[in-house]
């Protein structure tokens, strides 16, 4: 939204203050949130369930202000206008009788291609003859539709999709409309004035009248921003448009472009925030030439991501062909970035001094994960090492705290070791590599695991050697193993294998799991600290008739798939434990194989606490139509079926499960968590690398569904089903925790729980990772350098302070004088709930309970001229915001936000 509003600005000097949002499947308060904070005022909404606009309207609550859940001083709030009836084309808009709407729709007239009108009363000309006839009948749906709102100002939109396409259509419309509009104007006994105009013509009349005639109602709590309306809280999931038919399927179709599109926005914040680092540090012109020289790749990329969170892109509802596209523009936009981060780790460790024509030559390093094409899973870059030589393996962080964990890289072969930058031997571990295939689930490779430390913001290197006398070799994994097959597993050189006794279990310094010996799912997970929680882990499909894009209907339950008959493999060592089980099912090629691993990756580290799911999913053929695949935890957490999930990743949302509308109804979106709470605290919650939909049908039960596959139609305008499945992964992080002071009940607490401290930065950790880089040619270790790490930062942030982004808004215009400083840094405060504690904050000590400085931020850089500005950079009036006290602070260099807000500043950067 940012690239879009400057966009506006840059090109028509518009600052957009009225949003325009009639056809996404339900509406998010986050989306209110930001445009408040972008300096919107007003937001214009269609798609919300039919009995609640029915609810709305009896009260003449259709006109609201949004307030987020946590605001008490409403600084977040925002007008709201809800469209009232059931869709946005013109027979659906000028009130509540489409068959009459739908006659003063005169593109629908002979001569132009649209369909005449269902209800076969088609429009005619307006003429003096019937002028009279036909604005009484018009007027008469207005003073209807007005009924449901409380004032005296009606909106009537007037088009529809793919309308407009010449002049011809329409001057129709300008042409009889105008007519009906002078008779009723040049009518004073008629009441009424209309007229064309704008959404923000609207808006502004409204509020006009607002002003001078309260609508308030006794007892009702508004805001201060405008009277007369009731403040709402809240979001409108799920989307049902008729009926039984709930708009809960898109939350999970087409998951693997679900899975591309988070990974496109975690590189494209990395990429950022590379090249605002380093055109901070430099000097000359010419280490500038790199990070601008990428500008116009850089722009493509953010507008490609923005391409496709288009409400039938992200979400799966678009023909394939389309989907093709936006595939090949994220593609190509992530190859973009990754290439220009490899030339930027060079040029930020010094590696070729004076950046010498950086931006001309390629790369010495490239990217760990390679993606062949635009619909395949991304391939690990295999590290082939000769004896006596060693290959550079770079590692960038893009978050804001030093992160300590266990990586994995691919080798091909087993006797290696690694040394960390300054050529110090460190303890790694080999294990084989793994697939998805029955019959020989080992690829010959191998998984080599080291622990790195990354500094905050910055760039560590670590070496992969081909055999030293100075380290010791990587430890080989223990193997173990059970199977039903009838090709018994070939232990792969040079591990030992043993089959696997009656208990299957792995275990790291915080947990022990259980698994259940027939399937390898899990069963059990038994905490340190003695307490025990049963998580039985199931895989069911369900089968639908009517499921589309769109919509999830259901024919009945989840049926499970998994059979007795499986291959299960245990990996164990020094620093990974991995249970690994390709299944039987009931279908002849089993659609699903799952990993479950657990770190030790030091005390205090994030990763130790996390369990990682990992399920390989391929509903690729024929045997899976018409057949959406789900993973079930049922635990014995008490939660009375209602769980909590998140809304953009910003805010949680609480779900309660109602018998009176079906299954698909009580599914909810899972962009990046959900969670369960019992009344006596404990909390199971899984967080995900994509979007995906969840729900909570059974007492102790969160449901995920993973991926989709309909041959059918869901008549929602699409014309097609979702047949393009492919091979992916997805990946889940797991935590189970116990809060250590009394807290509210979840069943009766109505609003939203927060995650804990840990599960914020479990979920940080699992949507922002390291990005992963490697040189492409060996070097002997004769002839060894030493790279030094690049750590930008001189003061940590606190634990509690996300940065959201680090960028430079025009870097097309970087070069070009201007008063206004070309940095921007947005941050968030992360609201976190204390009664679990502090887990996993070992290496962080502060949090943003006292102002941070900004001129202390980096080392060797002069941070100069902030100053507070909107989100979309066009508004620096923070009255507008109600934080206008902190203006002087800012330009002092203090910045203090509070819990759950998002605040951006403008600067400069300079090398000291």
């Amino acid at each position: 939204m940012m690239e879009g509003n400057m966009w506006l600005n840059d090109t028509f000097g518009i600052i957009p203050k009225n949003s325009w949002s009639i056809d996404p499947f339900g509406y998010s308060p986050t989306m209110a949130y930001i445009l408040r904070r972008m300096g919107f005022e007003n937001m214009l909404i269609q798609r919300t369930h039919y009995e609640l606009k029915k609810e709305l309207a009896r009260h003449k609550n259709l006109e609201y202000i949004w307030r987020q859940s946590w605001d008490a001083e409403d600084s977040t709030d925002i007008l709201v206008h809800m469209m009232p009836f059931y869709f946005y084309d013109i027979p659906h808009t000028c009130g509540p009788d489409p068959a009459i709407c739908c006659q003063f729709d005169f593109a629908r007239t002979q001569g132009f291609s649209y369909e005449m009108c269902p209800w076969r009363q088609n429009p005619v000309e307006t003429i003096p003859e019937n002028v009279e006839e036909r604005a009484l009948l018009l007027l008469d749906q207005y003073r209807k539709k007005s009924t449901l709102y409380r004032t005296n100002t009606l909106l009537v939109p007037l088009g529809d999709d793919f309308r407009y396409v010449t002049v011809n259509e329409a001057e129709a419309q300008f042409r009889n409309y105008q007519l009906l509009f002078d008779y009723i104007n040049s009518n004073p006994s008629l009441n009424a004035e209309v007229k064309f105009g704008t959404l923000d013509d609207y808006f502004s009349t409204l509020r006009e009248e607002a002003d001078r005639i309260n609508y308030s109602r006794p007892d009702e709590r508004g805001s201060a921003i405008i009277r007369g309306f009731p403040s709402l809280a809240g979001d409108f999931f799920t989307y049902a448009d008729r009926e039984d038919d709930y708009w809960s399927g898109y939350y999970v179709s087409r998951p693997f472009f679900k899975a591309v599109d988070r990974v496109l926005e975690s590189t494209l914040r990395a990429t950022e925030m590379m090249m605002s680092l380093l055109l901070a540090y430099c000097r000359k012109a010419q280490c500038e030439k790199l990070p601008l020289g990428f500008s116009y790749k850089l722009t493509a990329a953010r507008r490609n991501l923005a391409l496709f969170q288009h409400h039938d892109g992200v979400t799966g509802t678009a023909k394939d062909h389309v989907v093709q596209d936006y595939g090949l523009r994220m593609h190509t936009s992530l190859r973009d970035l990754e290439i220009f981060m490899s030339k930027g780790i060079e040029a930020l460790l010094g590696v070729r001094h004076g950046h010498d024509k950086l931006d001309q030559t390629p790369s010495q390093f490239e990217s760990e994960p390679v993606r062949s094409k635009y619909d395949a899973q991304p391939i690990h870059k295999v590290i082939g090492v000769a004896e006596g030589t060693a290959r550079s393996v770079f590692f960038f962080n893009p978050l804001e705290q030093t992160r300590e964990e266990v990586v994995m890289v691919i080798v091909d072969k087993p006797n290696v070791n690694v040394f960390n930058s300054n050529w110090t031997c460190i303890q790694s571990q080999v294990s084989p590599e793994l697939r998805h295939q029955k019959s020989q689930i080992f690829t010959g490779r191998h998984r080599l695991h080291f622990k790195v430390s990354v500094p905050a913001m910055g760039v560590q290197t670590y070496y992969v050697t081909g055999g030293s006398s100075k380290c010791a070799n990587a430890q080989s994994a223990k193997l173990k193993y059970l199977t039903n097959s009838s090709s018994a597993v070939s232990c792969p050189v040079p591990y030992v294998c043993t089959e696997m006794g009656e208990t299957v279990e792995i275990k790291n310094g915080h947990q022990l799991l259980t698994f259940d010996t027939q399937s390898g799912l899990l069963k059990r997970i038994s905490h340190i600290n003695g307490f025990e929680t049963v998580v039985e882990e199931r895989i069911g499909m369900y089968s639908s008739f009517g499921s589309g894009a769109y919509l999830f209907k259901p024919t009945g339950e989840a049926e499970p798939i998994i059979q007795p008959g499986r291959t299960i493999l245990i990996s164990e060592g020094p620093l990974m434990q991995e249970i690994y089980s390709y299944p039987e099912t009931r279908l002849v090629n089993s659609p699903i194989s799952h990993s479950t691993r657990l770190y030790n990756s030091g005390a205090g580290s994030i990763q130790e606490f996390v369990i990682e799911k990992e399920y390989h999913v391929e509903l690729t053929g024929p045997e899976y139509n018409d057949k959406e695949l789900i993973v079930q935890f049922q635990t014995d957490v008490h939660n009375n079926r209602t769980f909590y999930s998140d809304l953009n990743g910003f805010q949680m949302s609480r779900r309660e499960y109602y018998d009176k509308i079906p299954l698909q109804g009580n599914y909810y979106p899972m962009p990046s968590q959900a969670f369960i709470q019992g009344s006596n605290g404990r909390r199971f919650s899984v967080h995900t690398r994509q979007s995906l939909g969840a729900a909570s049908h059974k007492d102790g039960l969160l449901e995920i569904m993973l991926d989709r596959r309909l041959s059918q139609d869901d008549n929602r305008g699409l014309g097609q089903g979702v047949m393009d499945n492919h091979a992916m992964n997805v990946v889940f992080h797991i935590l189970i925790e116990s809060n250590t002071s009394a807290t509210s009940s979840p069943v009766t607490n109505p609003l939203p729980l927060v995650p804990s401290f840990l599960s914020h930065r479990a979920g940080i950790h699992l949507n922002y990772p390291l990005h992963a880089f490697i040189a492409k040619k060996s070097h002997q270790l004769s002839a060894s350098l030493t790279l030094k790490p690049f750590s930008p930062l001189d003061v940590p942030f606190p634990c509690d302070l996300h940065v959201v982004s680090l960028k430079v808004p025009r870097p097309l215009r970087y070069s070009q004088p201007s008063g206004d400083p070309r940095f921007v840094l947005i941050l968030r405060r992360l609201h976190w709930d204390s009664s679990y504690g502090y887990s996993g904050s070992k290496k962080c000590t502060t949090l943003a309970d006292n102002p941070v400085n900004l001129f202390r931020m980096f080392k060797g850089i002069n941070v100069s001229k902030p100053k507070l500005t909107s989100l979309n950079l066009l508004h620096e009036d923070a009255v507008i915001f109600e934080y206008a006290e902190q203006i002087t602070e800012v330009q002092e260099g203090h910045v203090f936000i509070s819990p759950m807000e998002i605040q951006a500043y403008k600067l400069d950067l300079q090398p000291q």
